[in-house]
């Protein structure tokens, strides 16, 4: 895409929530960006879900609130079809002079984890399904969104319902194309078990390329609803008597022969699976803040709602937190189930791999599977059952520590902290409208 071409384009890095935050920037930039022609605050990465500083940061007053440097990742540019205006988008990075990464960057997280892998000589290979619900956000509370052929509002579930994805034909073609148009591999697409909730897969590629289409996805998602009339959300919880939306993602482990570590000819992998489904197990309870980062996302952790609540795995089981599908061995993969819709893909894949990795190292051996109800099984380790427990596990956890950069752990953790003190000051009712559009 010729960007000297455009009247403006956008550079963004994420955000610890998962939001972009960058810049407009005119045509000319487009030789320099790799040059560190656009410069940002490191502040603005670590900042809370309405956009504001977080009080007593480091990041902002005790540093100056110094500046870094954006640049290119190799995702971008990328067009933005959800506006009106053709333009692109550049995914970017941030850094400091010297050239090192900024810690407080989710992408350079799930990068620094991806390292270890490639220390052996090994390439995660990643995919994600990911849950949302179309809705209409002009009340004020949600409400579902109007049958495009009756007018009338959509009810009750539709599980697998052809019928209700023609229903949107006009939105998914659009959601396809944008997507052909993005380079965001899109597969197959259902009628999920919510009010108006669908869900997409992206199809399985280099974890880092997952997580950068994951996060592309849910921008182009949000925007091409509001250009069809209703809204996106990928909230954990849009009613609260309906399904949440997750998001899980399967991986698998390539060595440098090309070789699928966890395959072993037949049903039940590898050590090395076994070990990865470990350490996952290991850290799962201190991740729940990554699993589940906003209080909205509790309300769909409930036992019975197919949103795993401890952490346990299985064979071929959906009420497990990991599932080990069945299928060709070759495709032997781990399924983590455990994540809600609303997350940062950097920081959710960065969990997750991190601590397979380090079941991988320890040699690590999990409990047996199980076998029938994972909500009715008891002495099964619980994720946290709210946020601020959730916060407080991860800040100590030594697993954690061995994923995440120190200063990561303590501005997620402050983040938090603060978007907690700030919901406590809005109306229960009125929450709804702070994640609508930012997860």
């Amino acid at each position: 895409m010729d960007l000297s071409a455009l009247h403006t384009f956008r550079v963004a890095a994420c955000d610890l929530n998962g939001q972009m935050r960058g810049k407009r920037v005119p045509p000319d930039y487009a030789s320099k960006l790799d040059k560190g022609a656009v410069r940002l605050p490191f502040s603005a990465l670590n900042v809370d879900l309405w956009g504001a500083d977080i009080d007593g940061s480091p990041l902002v007053f005790e540093s100056g609130d110094a500046d870094g440097v954006l640049r290119p990742t190799d995702r971008g540019p990328v067009p933005m079809p959800w506006l009106e205006t053709t333009t692109a988008l550049v995914p970017m990075s941030l850094y400091d002079d010297t050239g090192t990464p900024f810690s407080g960057d989710p992408r350079h997280a799930l990068s620094a984890v991806l390292d270890r892998y490639a220390q052996r000589g090994w390439q995660v290979i990643a995919a994600t399904e990911l849950e949302f619900t179309l809705l209409d956000a002009s009340g004020p509370q949600p409400q579902p969104p109007l049958h495009p052929a009756t007018g009338r509002r959509l009810h009750g579930e539709a599980v697998l319902s052809v019928a209700e994805m023609d229903a949107f034909d006009a939105f998914f073609t659009d959601l396809y194309d944008g997507c052909a148009a993005m380079g965001i591999p899109a597969q197959t697409a259902i009628s999920e078990a919510g009010i108006g909730q669908f869900e997409i897969n992206l199809n399985h590629q280099n974890a880092l390329r997952c997580a950068d289409d994951t996060w592309l996805f849910k921008a182009l998602t949000r925007g091409l609803a509001r250009k069809h009339g209703f809204t996106a959300t990928f909230m954990a919880k849009p009613y609260a008597q309906d399904a949440g939306n997750g998001m899980h993602v399967h991986f698998s482990v390539l060595d440098a022969e090309g070789r699928n570590v966890f395959d072993d000819g037949g049903p039940e992998g590898t050590d090395t699976l076994r070990s990865a489904v470990a350490g996952c197990l290991a850290a799962m309870p201190a991740s729940s803040v990554i699993f589940a980062p906003h209080g909205n996302s509790y309300d769909r952790l409930i036992p019975g709602a197919h949103a795993p609540t401890g952490a346990s795995w299985a064979y071929e089981n959906r009420t497990a937190a990991i599932r080990i599908p069945g299928g060709a061995p070759v495709a032997r993969r781990i399924e983590h189930r455990v994540a809600g819709g609303d997350i940062n893909p950097y920081l959710m894949l960065a969990a997750v791999l991190g601590a397979a990795m380090i079941g991988i190292e320890d040699g690590m051996q999990p409990p047996a599977p199980i076998t029938g109800n994972a909500y009715e099984i008891e002495g099964v380790p619980q994720l946290a059952p709210d946020l601020p427990k959730a916060i407080a596990a991860w800040d100590s956890d030594p697993l954690i520590a061995r994923i995440f950069a120190p200063d990561l752990i303590r501005n997620l953790a402050m983040t938090k902290r603060q978007e907690i003190t700030r919901f406590a000051d809005l109306p229960p009712e009125e929450h709804w409208l702070s994640y609508l559009d930012t997860v």
